[in-house]
């Protein structure tokens, strides 16, 4: 029996040993917590009981300091206040091996399903509107207590990720614990640890709770609600669910970060810099062997000055999907060899160094074509400060919160609530953008008004001096519901990526129909004067991101060459002399964009851009020179 059990736990720690040492789960605790585990044993009624705590009567008189207690009560909801504590006779030893505890989990889901499983999830919407002391009496969902539970539930979320997968199942997971779990509270000096663990075997993730010290019986059960974090202002921004305060003496204003923040995205993105290289020349009639591993450019170059070879060490141009890294050894090795993509680079493609470089052009509130932007991770005390100024000030306050660096509008939300916000932080790392409350929308006959959102490809052939093209064509995408600032978590109304979502309608516009169909909705605004604005937004935006040195800038390799997409919108602004003006906001760059629809209605589209690139040809090209 003792090999058994041996090799049991061998077996969990070969499958679980690496998140449990990363949740510094004491491994004196790992064979009991595999025993119960397999076993399926909840014995925390053994040890623990839920207290429901009276609340001060306001007629009653209380002193100062019991009054300040009862105030930042962190018990979450509107009802009665409950605290776990330890009921065991004999109490509780952190020492002992059994010292250990699962909670099950009340709700797993993803945000964007939240609303439709408390809406169709039959006893859901009862037991969470229970747990968060929420009275609803009815047995039919109604939207009104569906609608509290969501606002709610951020003071009762954990969260966990997956590791592997695709991009969609790594998208983060939301749970609830139990009734036991959820009513722990917090405290600054826990007596107790959490965390969530994915169970491989039965595919199913509990939460495990471990003493940080001996207890007494009565003892009270707590957790840190911000653990880990140890600055004070971030803890207190981080506890602002549970604890409400106001931040807005901290100032809002958000400077570029200094030059070692870029020192380490580029030490963490494991990127090389080349050597300085003169410009290759080469010459007028020679053909280019082209190394590359996107098939849209295998299927559709069919220019004569370019041919295909399977052997990377003989190609004069490597065109690959993936990032490349080592620019070093290249430049020392093939300097002649071109490449489509630029050392540091990021720091267009993902979306927090974006914003940090475009303040380059606009100071700390950033430029006029971005959106307001705070960077989670790092400016989390000026994000709350500047929400609770607009909300002292009566302003709009919608925001989208993006992760840095997942594309197809994946884990990505728009809310009003700020404990949302302060909460997604906890899940990946994170911008929150001010969502564009007043877009210009576009009149669909079968829908009406619609968000929509436009894609041009620009071609990047040199960094300094800047040399940067259009595509002349553009695309559109739009929403499939008209536009209210309202049911936020409707993906089909707030957003217009619409060519993934399973069984959802794709509407299609070429930009040649689109033009004077814009025109005729907005006759004051011909589509010459707002591509324009267009173009002189991303002029702006890479001259600043090439205006430094890499890695504080895109870095000007006179072999690198790239294409991006960038996605914008328009929105409705005043100009300094007060008239109502559509203003360009630049959503993202993307780097090596899906092309499949400029290549299947535009079959010259990879000739266009390989022979503006490569060739410094633009003659018959699609292509307009930017600057």
């Amino acid at each position: 029996m003792a090999g058994e059990g041996e090799e049991a736990l061998a077996a969990f720690v070969a499958l679980h040993g690496a998140a449990l040492r990363a949740s510094r789960v004491p491994s004196r605790y790992w064979e009991s917590l595999s025993r119960k585990l397999r076993g399926e044993v909840f014995d925390a009624g053994d040890y623990f009981g839920i207290m429901q705590v009276e609340e001060v009567d306001e007629e009653e008189e209380v002193d100062e300091e019991m009054e300040e207690q009862f105030k930042k009560k962190p018990n979450p909801g509107n009802g009665p206040c409950f605290k776990v504590i330890v009921t065991n006779e004999n109490g509780l030893q952190a020492s002992n091996p059994d010292s250990v505890f699962l909670i099950d989990h009340a709700w797993t889901y993803r945000v964007e399903h939240a609303r439709q499983q408390l809406r169709r999830v039959p006893g859901l919407l009862h037991r969470m509107a229970n747990l968060m002391g929420i009275a609803f009496h009815g047995e039919v969902p109604d939207e009104g207590s569906i609608e509290q539970v969501l606002q709610e539930m951020w003071k009762y979320n954990q969260t966990y990720q997956l590791s592997q997968g695709t991009a969609e199942e790594k998208v983060p997971v939301w749970y609830i614990m139990d009734e036991f779990g959820s009513r722990i509270q917090h405290s600054d000096e826990p007596s107790f640890a959490t965390a969530p663990l994915f169970y491989m075997p039965q595919q199913i993730a509990y939460t495990v709770l471990w003493p940080l010290r001996d207890l007494e019986t009565g003892d009270e059960v707590t957790r840190d609600y911000a653990h880990g974090e140890t600055d004070r202002l971030i803890r207190k921004c981080v506890l602002l669910p549970w604890v409400p305060t106001e931040v807005v003496d901290v100032s809002c204003f958000t400077p570029e970060p200094p030059d070692e923040h870029y020192q380490a995205i580029l030490a963490e993105n494991k990127e090389k810099l080349p050597l300085v290289i003169n410009p290759p020349v080469y010459a007028k009639d020679k053909v280019f062997k082209v190394f590359t591993d996107i098939q849209q450019v295998l299927n559709n170059l069919t220019h004569p000055r370019f041919v295909f070879t399977d052997n990377e060490g003989e190609a004069d141009i490597l065109y690959n999907f993936s990032h490349f890294k080592d620019y070093r050894k290249l430049s020392e090795e093939r300097p002649e060899v071109m490449v489509n993509q630029f050392p540091c680079e990021n720091l267009l493609t993902v979306k927090d160094c974006l914003a940090s470089i475009a303040r380059r052009a606009g100071g700390p509130d950033g430029p006029r074509w971005l959106p307001r932007t705070f960077n989670l991770q790092t400016e989390l005390p000026q994000f709350i400060s500047y929400f609770q100024q607009r909300d002292r000030r009566g302003e709009d306050n919608h925001w989208i919160c993006k992760p840095w660096n997942l594309a197809r509008s994946l884990d990505t939300h728009i809310t009003n609530n700020l404990n949302s916000i302060i909460r997604h932080r906890e899940s990946s790392p994170k911008v929150v953008c001010k969502y564009i409350e007043e877009p210009v929308l576009f009149e669909r006959e079968d829908v009406g008004l619609v968000k929509f959102d436009v894609r041009y490809v620009v071609l990047l052939r040199r960094a300094r001096p800047l040399q940067l093209y259009s595509y002349d064509v553009f695309w559109l995408r739009f929403s499939n519901r008209a536009f209210s600032l309202d049911d936020l978590d409707d993906y089909e109304k707030h957003f217009t990526v619409m060519n993934y979502a399973p069984g959802v309608t794709l509407k299609q516009v070429h930009c040649e129909d689109f033009i004077p169909l814009f025109e005729k909705q907005y006759p004051e605004y011909p589509w010459t004067t707002v591509q324009a604005s267009i173009f002189k937004a991303f002029a702006e935006l890479f001259q600043v991101a090439s205006s430094k040195p890499a890695p504080l800038g895109i870095c000007d390799y006179p072999s690198s060459r790239a294409i991006y997409a960038i996605d914008l919108m328009l929105k409705w602004d005043t100009s300094g002399d007060g008239r109502r003006i559509m203003q360009p906001q630049i959503l993202e760059v993307n780097f090596n964009p899906d092309c499949d629809r400029a290549c299947q209605y535009h079959p010259t589209f990879f000739n266009d851009v390989f022979s503006t690139l490569f060739l410094d040809e633009t003659d018959n090209c699609h292509v307009t020179r930017i600057v």
